[in-house]
């Protein structure tokens, strides 16, 4: 028995002394699986809109940029709905293993969750990767208005109440709470007209159906570039190298005038440090490159790279203001 047991001792041992010296030289175990690094297959990258818009471009440089830089391609899908809502669900969903992300953006990580009751938590079922960049919102008026300021256009309006009205790209959407907010400050009132998307929204601003909107810069600018609306203020820190001469409202004496309309990408909830961190430090650096940075300033979308608890707090931040938007002008959505 005992020379069994001295046998068996050996063999043991003669195995632990074969795989230290495996490892010491970098040798594989026969039998043991290597994990393939991340990266080893395409991704998919949801855009929570229709082919063809603002978001959906910017997914799509992305993807292509990071995607070369990952040595993988990068799939955009456009999975519309619900206001994002679709895509998002599918987000949380999905795999944590870095093969689903997502554009996440101002309306299903910040308007979307201060307004709606939602299938999932929009902090909670995600993991941030990081942003990539936001444009501003900006108060433009019909140009037939006379007011050519905020000060000229809010004596205007009190003036005349109940004779303006402005249109959004719907009810909740970051247009209708931005335009809410500043009522709210100003102490105007204008009627909401609300439209379903904002191309429509813009053709009877500048047809005089409607006198005012707040959208995204990003959308505004080619109609502020060809003097079809007038624009008077934009929201953010800093003013916009796009229209450089327009002052924040921060310049004009408002606080609380940060929103944005930002993108970011997002995963589902639980992925692993690791792999986060890949992403992140590949994203920032597509983001800090010269001519992609010039590239979306040229369309006034200002980058803004961030780490991912960085970004997680101000998906966090823009949720909170915009619920007290939500409950200070008591907005309820069906």
């Amino acid at each position: 028995m005992n020379k069994l047991m001295n046998r068996l001792a050996l063999i043991f041992l003669s195995i632990q002394i074969v795989a230290l010296s495996c490892f010491t030289l970098g040798w594989p175990l026969t039998g043991l699986a290597q994990p393939a690094p991340y990266p080893n297959k395409s991704i998919r990258l949801l855009a929570p809109v229709a082919a063809g818009g603002g978001l959906d471009k910017i997914a799509r440089t992305v993807a292509e940029r990071l995607g070369h830089a990952l040595g993988q391609t990068i799939i955009v899908e456009n999975l519309t709905g619900g206001g994002g809502i679709i895509a998002s669900q599918a987000t949380a969903k999905a795999a944590p293993d870095g093969y689903t992300l997502m554009i996440g953006y101002v309306g299903t990580h910040g308007t979307n969750p201060a307004i709606r009751k939602l299938p999932y938590d929009a902090i909670k079922d995600f993991t941030p990767i990081g942003m990539i960049g936001a444009t501003p919102n900006v108060l433009v008026l019909n140009m037939a208005l006379p007011a050519k300021n905020v000060k000229e256009f809010i004596a205007y309006a009190k003036k005349n109440p109940a004779k303006l009205s402005y249109g959004s790209a719907g009810p909740g959407t970051l247009t209708h709470l931005s335009m809410e907010q500043f009522k709210n400050e100003s102490g105007i009132f204008l009627v909401h007209i609300p439209y379903r998307g904002i191309a429509p929204a813009f053709t009877d601003l500048m047809g005089g159906q409607t006198q005012a909107m707040f959208p995204a810069l990003f959308a505004a600018l080619p109609y502020i570039e060809t003097d079809k609306i007038r624009p008077l203020a934009v929201t953010g820190p800093n003013r916009n190298p796009a229209i450089p001469n327009v002052p924040t409202f921060k310049e004009l004496g408002y606080s609380g005038f940060e929103g944005q309309q930002w993108y970011g990408i997002v995963g589902p909830a639980k992925m692993p440090e690791a792999l986060v961190s890949k992403l992140n430090m590949e994203l920032n650096k597509v983001l800090t490159n010269p001519e992609f940075a010039a590239k979306l300033t040229s369309e006034a979308l200002v980058v803004m790279p961030m780490s991912p608890s960085q970004f997680g707090r101000y998906m966090a931040d823009d949720i909170a203001r915009w619920t007290k938007v939500v409950k200070d002008r008591k907005i309820e959505i069906e």
